[in-house]
């Protein structure tokens, strides 16, 4: 059962949600997608809203769901729940990959498909400036709105650097940083009924 103090209400703020921005769960989400989860939101705009998880790594590495990178070793995240069959990338290579488009300064989403494998075939591409995603997020109009009305996210402004570098410990070093009110989130277990 999800508790109900004060310390896990959301407390407003000015920070709406927009394209570069990310999603940080409350701590007892009770989907297994999201729970304790930063989405890097992609696209906002009042049609809905497209993310991708940055924390959920899969245990496989890209050479070992696709053959079409090569012997590639990047790591691969879950995205989402939407269309899981596919392979989506977040990266920091701009202009040198076409048809990527800018989320924030030094942060770009997608591009050509064929001249980043042929980047990546010809080594001019490092694993740490292109993340790999199975699957996104996605919200339908006001869908997102709802959820964070019910206390489902808080919402924060992230570098490039720090989305290129998360890992499973992003959550909590994200939360710790909106302050004392939220600190307390990241001393809770996952499951409350186990403590």
């Amino acid at each position: 059962m999800k508790p109900t103090a004060d310390i896990f209400k959301i407390k407003y703020n000015d920070i709406k949600p927009a394209k570069g921005r990310v999603l940080i769960s409350e701590p007892f989400a009770s989907d297994t997608f999201f729970s304790r989860s930063v989405v890097l939101l992609t696209e906002h705009d009042e049609e809905g809203t497209i993310g991708f998880i940055l924390n959920k790594p899969i245990k496989k590495i890209l050479s070992e769901i696709s053959s079409e990178f090569g012997s590639f070793d990047a790591p691969v995240f879950l995205g989402g729940p939407v269309n899981r069959d596919n392979i989506y990338y977040i990266h920091t290579l701009g202009n040198k990959l076409p048809d990527s488009i800018e989320i924030a300064d030094d942060l770009f989403w997608g591009g050509n498909f064929n001249v980043l494998k042929d980047l990546i075939s010809k080594g001019k591409i490092k694993s740490n400036e292109i993340r790999f995603f199975v699957g996104y997020s996605g919200w339908e109009k006001d869908q997102l709105n709802d959820e964070i009305i019910n206390d489902s996210w808080l919402i924060s402004d992230v570098e490039a650097q720090t989305v290129m570098e998360a890992n499973d410990e992003i959550w909590k070093k994200l939360v710790y940083k909106l302050g004392t009110k939220y600190r307390v989130w990241t001393n809770f277990p996952e499951n409350p009924n186990f403590n």
